[in-house]
């Protein structure tokens, strides 16, 4: 299902700033090559990635899902002096592409790649995090969310992608697997006291935490 107006995402770009260069050679390239270029999180998404990046100046930024690298670069541009992006991703020939790209940015000190099991990586990392993106296996979202909010700085911010997944937790709609995970992710996080939140309906959907 088509959420976004797909005539309003164009203009949106056009008006948002450009890529870097090797952001977008990330993008061109995952889209020429990968068979499931379409979990990239693309240029507005990244643009906004980066931008919160810069706006809280993180000192430990934790990624769950790296994929390709793209938005692990977009937000690495806003770490503090001295800080560190450490990024899980499970499958090795993502992991590798990621890694390659990372070796050629300015921030090939300061980005840290884990690959495997980020349940159990993220147990391992002993750091307290200004900034968290959830963006890996919908079914193990709320499981992450969990694991990694007790170490989430207070005032620092959780971000989980695709909370509408393709519109399949809208009402009438028909959900999968997936679908479903999201929406027990979605409920769980309405009934706390703990966070405050806010949906973005952009691309798949944008959830952004607090945690007070």
């Amino acid at each position: 299902m088509e959420i976004i107006n797909p005539l309003a995402e164009e203009y949106a770009a056009r008006y948002s700033s450009a890529e870097n260069r090797l952001v977008a050679e990330v993008a061109a390239h995952t889209l020429a090559h990968h068979p499931m270029h379409h979990m990239l999180s693309g240029h507005v998404q990244g643009k906004l990635l980066e931008m919160i990046s810069w706006m809280i100046r993180p000192a430990r930024i934790l990624e769950i899902g790296t994929f390709t690298g793209y938005s692990a670069l977009c937000m690495a541009a806003g770490l503090a002096t001295g800080g560190q992006l450490h990024t899980i991703e499970l499958r090795a020939a993502d992991a590798q592409t990621a890694r390659q790209f990372f070796e050629r940015s300015a921030y090939k000190q300061q980005i840290f790649l884990h690959t495997g099991d980020a349940a159990q990586i993220i147990d391992r990392l002993n750091e307290d995090w200004d900034l968290v993106f959830i963006d890996a296996d919908k079914t193990g979202y709320l499981h992450y969310f969990n694991r990694v909010l007790p170490k989430v700085k207070t005032n620092g911010f959780i971000l989980a992608d695709n909370v509408l997944f393709h519109g399949e937790v809208l009402p009438g709609s028909v959900a999968g697997k997936n679908g479903r995970a999201i929406q027990a992710f979605n409920d769980a996080l309405r009934s706390r006291t703990d966070i405050e939140r806010v949906l973005l309906p952009m691309r798949d959907g944008l959830l952004l935490i607090r945690k007070l």
